[in-house]
Order: C-alpha cells, then sequence, then structure tokens
C-alpha cells in the first residue's frame, strides 16, 4: 500500500481506515466490504469506479486513476 500510496501522490488521495473504528465500520457497510483488506476506488462525484478484495492490484488501480484524471 506504501508504494501505491507514492504512485498516485498528487493525482489521488488514499486513505487508510480500519473496520474496527467506528467510521472505519460505516464506510464498510456502505460500501459492502466483506473481507481485509479490500480497496474501494471513488470517483470524483463519491461513485464507486473500482472495488477489490484482497491484495490491490496495482496496475489496474493506476489505469483506472489515470482514466479518471483524463475525464
Amino acid at each position: 500500500m506504501d508504494g501505491l500510496e507514492r504512485d498516485l501522490e498528487g493525482q489521488a488521495q488514499v486513505l487508510r481506515l480500519s473496520v474496527l473504528d467506528d467510521v472505519g465500520g460505516q464506510l464498510a457497510m456502505r460500501y459492502g466490504v466483506r473481507g481485509v483488506p479490500t480497496f474501494v476506488l471513488l470517483d470524483g462525484a463519491g461513485d464507486v469506479v473500482l472495488s477489490q478484495g484482497g491484495m490491490p492490484d496495482r496496475d489496474a488501480i493506476q489505469m483506472t486513476v489515470a482514466r479518471l484524471l483524463e475525464e
């Protein structure tokens, strides 16, 4: 995750949340998180554009962020 944060610096805001915290737990329910880790990518309107359970696919995330920045 650290490498992904560095790769996306200046392009996207990366937040790490714990499902054990109040806010993290509420967001996990809102976005249907069923396992940990889960990566959820939102667009500027707050809509889910990518959701991945398990280890994040860095290439897919970077490509999706790049596509969103082009729009």
